[in-house]
C-alpha cells in the first residue's frame, strides 16, 4: 500500500513537471526576451525557470570619469497648493548630473548549448546584434543626447564548446588613449586594437584556429 502511494506520488509530481516544461517551452517560443536573457517564473502560474543564452557582464570605464552637477529650473508649478506655496510663482530648483565623456567596455557571452535549450536562432542573433548597434539612437535625453555604441567585435567560435578561451581572446583587444597626459574628451583620443591592428567595420579575421572576429559595429 505504501509503495502503490508512493507511485502514485510520483506520477502526479512528474504531471506537474510536464505541465511546467510545457509552459517553460512556451514562454521561450512567444517571448524574445526569455528565449535570449533568460527568466525566474515561479511566480503565479509556474513556468520554471529559463537560463538564457546570452548574459553581459556591467559595462566599465576605460578611464576615470568626472560626473558634473547642473542646476536646472522647471518653469512651472504642478498643483495650486504648489502655486500658494511659491507665493504665485513659478520656479522650482532641480539638478542634474552629466559626464563630459567616458568610453566604456563591457563583455558578452552566448552558450549555444542554452541556445538549442531555449530555441534561439540565427534570426534571434541579427535581432540582438541590431539591438547592441541602435538600442541608443533612439533613447536620446538631455543628461545622455550623445551616447552611442561606438565598435561591437564578435568572436564567432565553430565548436560549440568553443575553440579558445573568452578571457585569452578579450586581452588581445586592447582600448588605449592616444595621449595619457591628456584627458579624453572623444572617441578619437582612444585606439580599439586586435593583436595590434585596427579593424575597420565589416572586416573579418581569423583570431584563432576555429575562431571568427568580425567588427560589426
Amino acid at each position: 500500500l505504501a509503495l502503490k502511494t508512493c507511485l502514485k506520488a510520483t506520477i502526479k509530481k512528474r504531471k506537474g513537471g510536464d505541465k511546467v516544461n510545457e509552459a517553460r517551452a512556451w514562454m521561450c517560443k512567444n517571448f524574445f526576451d526569455v528565449r535570449t536573457f533568460g527568466a525566474v517564473m515561479s511566480t503565479g502560474v509556474n513556468c520554471g525557470q529559463v537560463r538564457g543564452p546570452v548574459q553581459l557582464t556591467f559595462a566599465r570605464s576605460i578611464d576615470p570619469i568626472v560626473a558634473l552637477e547642473h542646476s536646472i529650473t522647471r518653469m512651472a508649478v504642478a498643483t495650486e497648493a504648489e502655486a500658494e506655496k511659491q507665493g504665485g510663482d513659478n520656479r522650482t530648483m532641480g539638478r542634474k548630473h552629466t559626464v563630459p565623456y567616458g568610453l566604456y567596455r563591457n563583455h558578452g557571452f552566448i552558450s549555444a548549448h542554452l541556445a538549442d535549450q531555449t530555441g534561439f536562432g540565427e534570426e534571434d542573433l541579427e535581432l540582438f546584434w541590431q539591438a547592441l548597434g541602435n538600442m541608443l539612437e533612439h533613447d536620446r535625453s538631455a543628461a545622455r543626447g550623445e551616447m552611442s555604441t561606438r565598435g561591437l567585435y564578435v568572436f564567432e567560435h565553430v565548436s560549440k564548446l568553443g575553440n579558445a578561451h573568452a578571457h585569452g581572446l578579450f586581452d588581445r583587444l586592447t582600448i588605449s588613449p592616444l595621449d595619457k597626459n591628456k584627458v579624453p574628451r572623444s572617441f578619437d583620443a582612444y585606439t580599439v586594437l586586435f593583436d595590434g591592428k585596427p579593424l575597420v567595420m565589416g572586416e573579418s579575421i581569423e583570431a584563432a584556429k576555429g575562431v571568427k572576429l568580425t567588427r560589426k559595429v
